[in-house]
Protein backbone atom coordinates (compact mmCIF):
# COMPACT_ATOMS: atom_id res chain seq x y z
CA UNK A 1 0.00 0.00 0.00
CA UNK A 2 1.29 3.43 -0.56
CA UNK A 3 1.68 6.27 1.19
CA UNK A 4 -0.88 8.38 -0.18
CA UNK A 5 -4.04 6.41 0.39
CA UNK A 6 -6.25 8.29 3.34
CA UNK A 7 -4.88 8.24 6.52
CA UNK A 8 -7.56 6.64 9.50
CA UNK A 9 -7.54 10.10 11.43
CA UNK A 10 -9.00 11.68 8.30
CA UNK A 11 -11.91 9.47 7.58
CA UNK A 12 -14.78 10.80 6.93
CA UNK A 13 -16.50 8.41 8.55
CA UNK A 14 -15.32 9.51 12.04
CA UNK A 15 -17.94 10.93 14.24
CA UNK A 16 -17.35 13.74 17.00
CA UNK A 17 -19.14 13.10 20.35
CA UNK A 18 -22.12 15.78 18.82
CA UNK A 19 -23.02 13.83 15.46
CA UNK A 20 -23.33 10.62 17.98
CA UNK A 21 -25.99 12.41 19.35
CA UNK A 22 -27.85 13.67 16.73
CA UNK A 23 -31.04 11.98 15.92
CA UNK A 24 -31.19 9.86 13.08
CA UNK A 25 -33.86 11.66 11.23
CA UNK A 26 -31.16 15.07 11.06
CA UNK A 27 -27.99 12.89 10.54
CA UNK A 28 -26.31 12.41 7.30
CA UNK A 29 -24.34 9.48 5.93
CA UNK A 30 -20.79 11.14 5.49
CA UNK A 31 -19.41 7.49 4.74
CA UNK A 32 -20.68 5.42 1.55
CA UNK A 33 -20.04 0.80 1.46
CA UNK A 34 -17.73 2.01 -0.96
CA UNK A 35 -15.62 4.25 0.80
CA UNK A 36 -15.35 1.22 3.43
CA UNK A 37 -14.08 -1.15 0.90
CA UNK A 38 -11.50 1.16 -0.76
CA UNK A 39 -10.08 2.48 2.38
CA UNK A 40 -6.04 1.45 3.11
CA UNK A 41 -4.57 2.77 5.94
CA UNK A 42 -0.61 3.69 6.54
CA UNK A 43 1.82 0.92 7.69
CA UNK A 44 3.99 0.93 10.84
CA UNK A 45 5.73 -1.45 12.74
CA UNK A 46 3.28 -2.10 15.24
CA UNK A 47 -0.07 -2.13 12.98
CA UNK A 48 -2.76 -3.95 12.68
CA UNK A 49 -2.59 -7.19 10.33
CA UNK A 50 -3.99 -5.97 7.13
CA UNK A 51 -5.72 -8.79 6.07
CA UNK A 52 -8.05 -9.20 9.61
CA UNK A 53 -8.26 -5.02 8.90
CA UNK A 54 -9.45 -5.30 5.36
CA UNK A 55 -11.96 -8.64 5.89
CA UNK A 56 -13.58 -6.41 9.14
CA UNK A 57 -13.95 -3.14 6.82
CA UNK A 58 -15.67 -5.88 3.71
CA UNK A 59 -18.07 -7.24 6.93
CA UNK A 60 -18.78 -3.38 8.19
CA UNK A 61 -19.25 -2.21 4.62
CA UNK A 62 -21.86 -5.35 3.65
CA UNK A 63 -24.01 -4.74 7.13
CA UNK A 64 -23.23 -0.71 6.70
CA UNK A 65 -24.73 -1.50 2.82
CA UNK A 66 -27.89 -3.56 3.84
CA UNK A 67 -28.50 -0.53 6.78
CA UNK A 68 -28.84 1.66 3.71
CA UNK A 69 -31.15 -1.07 2.02
CA UNK A 70 -33.76 -1.25 4.65
CA UNK A 71 -33.19 2.70 5.46
CA UNK A 72 -34.08 2.97 1.77
CA UNK A 73 -37.02 0.36 2.11
CA UNK A 74 -38.35 1.79 5.64
CA UNK A 75 -38.25 4.97 3.85
CA UNK A 76 -40.73 3.54 1.11
CA UNK A 77 -42.84 1.79 3.36
CA UNK A 78 -43.06 5.19 5.01
CA UNK A 79 -44.36 6.97 2.00
CA UNK A 80 -46.47 4.66 1.13
CA UNK A 81 -48.02 4.26 4.89
CA UNK A 82 -48.07 8.58 4.41
CA UNK A 83 -49.78 7.50 1.18
CA UNK A 84 -52.25 5.35 3.00
CA UNK A 85 -52.92 7.54 5.70
CA UNK A 86 -53.63 10.43 3.67
CA UNK A 87 -56.37 8.10 1.42
CA UNK A 88 -57.93 7.09 4.86
CA UNK A 89 -58.14 10.75 6.04
CA UNK A 90 -59.63 11.91 2.93
CA UNK A 91 -62.17 8.92 3.05
CA UNK A 92 -62.26 9.75 6.70
CA UNK A 93 -63.82 13.30 5.71
CA UNK A 94 -65.37 12.11 2.87
CA UNK A 95 -67.60 9.84 5.29
CA UNK A 96 -67.85 12.20 7.74
CA UNK A 97 -69.30 14.72 5.36
CA UNK A 98 -71.88 12.35 3.88
CA UNK A 99 -72.80 11.36 7.38
CA UNK A 100 -73.43 15.04 7.79
CA UNK A 101 -75.18 15.50 4.64
CA UNK A 102 -77.30 11.95 5.41
CA UNK A 103 -78.29 13.75 9.10
CA UNK A 104 -78.93 17.17 7.93
CA UNK A 105 -81.57 15.40 5.31
CA UNK A 106 -82.72 13.48 8.34
CA UNK A 107 -83.17 16.03 9.98
CA UNK A 108 -84.95 18.38 7.21
CA UNK A 109 -87.33 15.66 5.85
CA UNK A 110 -88.52 14.96 9.77
CA UNK A 111 -89.09 18.39 10.14
CA UNK A 112 -90.85 18.17 6.83
CA UNK A 113 -92.68 15.47 7.51
CA UNK A 114 -93.69 17.13 11.63
CA UNK A 115 -94.49 19.85 9.58
CA UNK A 116 -97.19 18.47 7.32
CA UNK A 117 -98.44 16.31 10.28
CA UNK A 118 -99.20 19.84 11.99
CA UNK A 119 -100.77 21.26 8.50
CA UNK A 120 -103.03 17.59 8.23
CA UNK A 121 -103.62 18.13 11.68
CA UNK A 122 -104.70 21.65 11.57
CA UNK A 123 -106.87 20.87 8.26
CA UNK A 124 -108.58 18.29 9.74
CA UNK A 125 -109.53 20.18 12.95
CA UNK A 126 -110.75 22.46 10.28
CA UNK A 127 -112.64 20.48 8.15
CA UNK A 128 -114.42 19.05 11.58
CA UNK A 129 -114.71 22.25 13.03
CA UNK A 130 -116.57 23.02 9.76
CA UNK A 131 -118.43 19.55 9.98
CA UNK A 132 -120.08 20.83 13.33
CA UNK A 133 -121.13 23.75 12.67
CA UNK A 134 -123.28 22.36 9.31
CA UNK A 135 -124.33 19.88 11.77
CA UNK A 136 -125.55 22.78 14.40
CA UNK A 137 -127.14 24.43 11.87
CA UNK A 138 -128.72 21.48 10.37
CA UNK A 139 -129.88 20.72 13.89
CA UNK A 140 -131.07 23.79 14.70
CA UNK A 141 -132.96 23.63 10.97
CA UNK A 142 -134.68 20.56 11.98
CA UNK A 143 -135.28 22.14 15.16
CA UNK A 144 -137.31 25.17 13.72
CA UNK A 145 -139.19 22.23 11.28
CA UNK A 146 -140.22 20.23 14.13
CA UNK A 147 -141.69 23.28 16.18
CA UNK A 148 -143.37 24.94 13.15
CA UNK A 149 -144.88 20.65 12.03
CA UNK A 150 -145.85 20.95 16.36
CA UNK A 151 -147.29 24.64 15.61
CA UNK A 152 -149.23 23.56 12.29
CA UNK A 153 -150.54 20.14 14.11
CA UNK A 154 -152.16 22.55 16.52
CA UNK A 155 -153.68 24.60 14.42
CA UNK A 156 -155.06 21.51 12.25
CA UNK A 157 -156.26 19.74 15.59
CA UNK A 158 -157.36 23.32 16.63
CA UNK A 159 -159.50 23.68 13.05
CA UNK A 160 -160.79 19.63 13.52
CA UNK A 161 -161.81 20.10 16.67
CA UNK A 162 -163.89 22.81 15.64
CA UNK A 163 -164.88 21.65 12.87
CA UNK A 164 -166.23 18.42 15.04
CA UNK A 165 -167.81 20.84 17.03
CA UNK A 166 -169.72 22.47 14.30
CA UNK A 167 -170.49 19.16 12.69
CA UNK A 168 -171.62 17.85 16.14
CA UNK A 169 -173.95 21.34 16.70
CA UNK A 170 -175.32 20.60 13.09
CA UNK A 171 -176.27 17.05 13.58
CA UNK A 172 -178.17 18.17 16.94
CA UNK A 173 -180.07 20.79 14.90
CA UNK A 174 -180.70 18.16 12.63
CA UNK A 175 -182.19 15.03 15.31
CA UNK A 176 -183.90 18.14 16.88
CA UNK A 177 -185.55 19.08 13.55
CA UNK A 178 -186.56 15.65 13.50
CA UNK A 179 -188.01 15.01 17.11
CA UNK A 180 -190.41 17.81 16.57
CA UNK A 181 -194.49 17.65 15.51
CA UNK A 182 -195.15 17.30 11.51
CA UNK A 183 -197.35 20.30 11.53
CA UNK A 184 -194.37 22.45 12.82
CA UNK A 185 -192.00 24.05 10.24
CA UNK A 186 -189.08 26.23 11.30
CA UNK A 187 -186.97 28.52 9.47
CA UNK A 188 -183.27 27.45 8.21
CA UNK A 189 -184.14 23.83 8.76
CA UNK A 190 -180.80 22.07 6.61
CA UNK A 191 -182.13 20.08 3.58
CA UNK A 192 -182.40 16.32 3.60
CA UNK A 193 -179.64 15.50 1.41
CA UNK A 194 -177.17 17.34 3.70
CA UNK A 195 -178.18 15.89 6.99
CA UNK A 196 -178.32 12.36 5.47
CA UNK A 197 -174.78 13.23 4.08
CA UNK A 198 -173.96 14.15 7.63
Amino acid sequence: MSDEQKPVSTLPGSTSAADAGSSPTNRVMRIAPLDLRQQRFKKSVRGFDQAEVAAFMTEAAADYEHALREVDRLRQDLVRTESLLADHRIREQNLRNTLETAQRLADGMKEAAQNEAKMIVREAQGRADLLLQKAQARLEDIERHITELRLRRRGVEGTLETSIQTLYHALEFIRDQDRQPEGEVHLHRPRQADGSAG
